[in-house]
């Protein structure tokens, strides 16, 4: 049997003019890894942006309506939002309805402010990239 290799297609030249480069250049955290830190990367995935986005609007949510909302599984739900509560943009409050679990998440100040940054953050490479 053959054994097929791919090779990268060589990189073209940079159809970007200077004036659109120095403008992404301007905002932090733009399409480059060494501004990375200027993007908070705990909210970048889609999930957890969600969680905080869903949260942004209600005052809290129980975890059966985020996991409907959000179309994921119950595992997938759960790994998302310890990683929001230990990183303390979202709080968890754990009862029971009778024997039921319930579950409920709120957005805290921190996470608020968090979003808050990431959504300027994501508002700015928009004009950015608007501008002619």
């Amino acid at each position: 049997m053959a054994r097929v290799t791919s090779r990268p297609a060589p990189r073209s030249p940079d159809p970007a003019p200077a004036g659109s480069r120095q403008r992404l250049a301007g905002i932090a955290g733009t399409l480059s890894d060494r501004a990375v830190p200027e993007v908070d990367r705990l909210i970048y995935e889609r999930i957890r942006l969600g969680i905080l986005s869903a949260l942004a609007v209600t005052q809290r949510l129980r975890f059966a309506e985020l996991r409907r909302l959000l179309e994921t599984t119950d595992g997938n739900l759960s790994v998302h939002a310890r990683k929001l509560e230990e990183a303390g943009y979202v709080s968890c409050t754990k009862s029971f309805d009778g024997r039921v679990p319930r579950t409920e998440f709120q957005l805290t100040a921190k996470g608020r402010r968090a979003l808050e940054r990431y959504l300027d953050h994501m508002e700015a490479l928009i004009r950015a990239t608007r501008q002619k």
